[in-house]
């Protein structure tokens, strides 16, 4: 069992216990970003005369060695190690000897740690946040291509009124929009280098902590050491941020399976996003979006176990911070995971327009206008809303639209009914004259696209 400790201890320590403590089973995806910690500890070390230059370009070729080989399948890191940063130390030291014994010098595992997290969930960001891009990129795209097809809008799932399938793709444009300024404000808090802080008071040794920062691309060091250690904030946020973009995909995703469905019809997906049955030949199941919308509340839970994990936690270091990495790994994969397959998904789905226009001719959708119709004439919109409710009434009565009703028929419900009331109240008409920033008509959306357009250019 390779330790980093042992000196005060007199037994070993049980097997059971070695293996319930060690982290090296998940931790060891830390590698890449423990070796560049290390490097930088070992650059400052070196050019504050803290050990030679000499040892310290030693250490830097003895760890690009480590993970070169760890890379190349020639080395493989085992559970004999307790960690990776025992394993790291340990082979560094079997190849170069005692100078990689001083590696470690000025350092403890708490921000060494806190630091390898920090790395990785800053470079998980930078992947999150293109693959957000992608999907902001795939649905603009959609919605250019959109802005003519009509689709009922619905509140209390039921048909409410009249939009384009740009209109309705494009709510979930703002929302992934929203995501991704939130990957963005996380990468801003978090970027401060913990490396320094020692166990929890810092160090007697002379660190330069502004260069490791430097070396490392932070911002600059943190500036107290217990809460350097302690601070788990930024994974909260994280895992926070992830479970709001997989509700996003959630909510999507469930709008996709209905859409597809047979009572529907407003969607068919690609075969290549789409699984069978086992028993019924004539079956294809959205499993891609019924499985995003699952993973939800795996993500959910790992948000929900950290902010539990950390809620009675004294400072400084407590071994219980441990358990931050499973989960937080398993969100990012799925995260990442969903977000590729559901934009793929987007990508390739084809629309139903007919169906989609058909649904939207019934249902009503076009009730709110009829009132409308009725204010403009002079009837106040109480009363209008009261008109077209009877409207409404009748027409259900008699199995038809309001479209489908004669003027006298209208005009027996209320004289201010004109002959205009058909135009008033088409599809088209219903979507097109709404055009205040914001709404689904043409020359609102076409404001939406240009400024959506002007966003995506300034993210590349």
């Amino acid at each position: 069992m390779a330790q980093l400790w042992g000196g005060r201890f007199t037994k070993e320590t049980d097997k059971a216990v070695y293996d319930f403590n060690a982290s090296i089973s998940f931790d060891k995806r830390f590698l890449k970003q423990d070796i560049q910690g290390s490097i930088a500890h070992a650059t400052m070390l070196g050019n504050s005369g803290i050990i030679t230059k000499k040892e310290s370009e030693a250490i830097i070729d003895g760890l690009k060695g480590i993970l070169s080989d760890v890379e190349a399948g020639k080395l493989e890191i085992t559970s004999e190690y307790e960690d990776v940063h025992s394993f790291v130390e340990a082979n560094l030291i079997d190849r170069i000897g005692d100078a990689g014994k001083k590696l470690h010098t000025g350092r403890s595992r708490n921000d060494q740690v806190a630091l390898d997290m920090r790395l990785y969930c800053r470079d998980e960001i930078s992947e999150i946040k293109a693959l957000l891009i992608n999907l902001l990129t795939s649905i603009h795209e959609k919605m250019k291509e959109t802005t003519d097809v009509y689709m009922p809008g619905f509140t209390h799932m039921q048909k409410a009124q009249p939009v384009t399938f740009a209109h309705h793709i494009g709510a979930y444009m703002e929302m992934f929009k929203r995501d991704l300024g939130r990957m963005c404000d996380i990468y801003e808090r978090m970027n401060y280098c913990p490396l320094g802080a020692g166990a929890l008071a810092g160090t007697t040794y002379p660190l330069n902590r502004e260069e490791t920062a430097t070396l490392l691309g932070f911002y600059g060091p943190t500036l107290n050491s217990m809460d350097s250690v302690s601070d788990r904030d930024y994974v909260i946020e994280l895992l926070s941020a992830l479970s709001t973009i997989m509700m996003h995909l959630s909510r999507f995703s469930e709008e996709i399976i209905c859409w597809n469905s047979n009572e529907y019809r407003f969607i068919e997906l690609d075969d290549a996003y789409s699984t069978g049955s086992s028993i019924m030949p004539q079956k294809k199941n959205p499993d891609i979006a019924e499985l995003v919308r699952g993973k939800t509340g795996r993500v959910y839970g790992a948000l929900m176990s950290i902010l539990t994990t950390m809620k009675g936690i004294p400072l400084a270091y407590n071994k219980d911070m441990q358990e931050d990495k499973e989960v937080t790994f398993d969100a990012i994969d799925n995260v990442k995971n969903c977000i590729y397959l559901f934009t793929g998904m987007l990508n390739t789905m084809k629309l139903n327009k007919e169906n989609m226009e058909s649904s939207t001719m019934k249902g009503f959708a076009n009730a709110t206008d009829a009132a409308d119709y009725l204010v403009r004439k002079g009837t106040p919109f109480r009363d209008a809303h009261g008109i077209i409710g009877k409207l409404v009434l009748y027409c259900i009565d008699k199995g038809c639209s309001i479209d489908d009703l004669s003027l006298t028929e209208l005009q027996s419900i209320s004289p201010s009914f004109e002959e205009d009331i058909y135009e008033a109240i088409s599809l088209k008409e219903c979507v097109e004259k709404r055009n205040t920033i914001g709404a689904p008509g043409p020359e609102a959306m076409k404001k939406v696209i240009e400024i959506n357009e002007k966003y995506l250019s300034e993210l590349s």
